[in-house]
């Protein structure tokens, strides 16, 4: 698969994180690690603002983002522009949040979900196009939406 991915995590997606990039290489998929590099307490805020703007600037093409829930790192990724940040938690989840959604940035939490589920929704969403026809009119409009409340 030839696209660039970011990934990053906080502390408590630390040891998830490691097992995801496992699976990207095997895979022969390319990424950007933004941190962090061990269990030791960190801010997640960095990591985040780093990797969306990778994304931001097309240095990659998506990210994932991995911490304990997932919810401050998604909360916080969809405060930057053009950032469609899905927190899923199984396979379904992921695979709609591309094809209706377009997400360009997967959440998950270490505590929510295990390594096999991990694999699995970074698996589908990477495989996963977007529909398009109905579902590119609604992300047309959230990205209007976006525009009007986004300065």
């Amino acid at each position: 698969m030839r696209i660039m991915i970011a990934i990053g995590s906080d502390h408590r997606g630390y040891n998830l994180k490691e097992h995801v990039k496992e699976f990207l290489d095997k895979e022969g998929v390319s990424y950007i690690d933004f941190g962090t590099d061990s269990e030791e307490r960190v801010d997640s805020l960095p990591i985040v603002s780093k990797l969306c703007k990778s994304i931001q600037s097309r240095e990659c093409e998506r990210g994932i983002l991995i911490c304990g829930t997932g919810l401050a790192m998604s909360i916080t990724a969809n405060k930057f522009k053009r950032i469609m940040c899905a927190l899923c938690h199984d396979e379904l989840s992921a695979t709609r949040s591309r094809e209706h959604n377009d997400a360009n940035l997967l959440a998950f939490g270490a505590e929510m979900v295990s390594n096999d589920t991990a694999i699995k929704m970074v698996e589908a969403w990477l495989k996963t196009e977007h529909l398009g026809g109905k579902y590119a009119e609604r992300v047309d409009m959230i990205k209007a939406l976006e525009d009007e409340n986004m300065k």
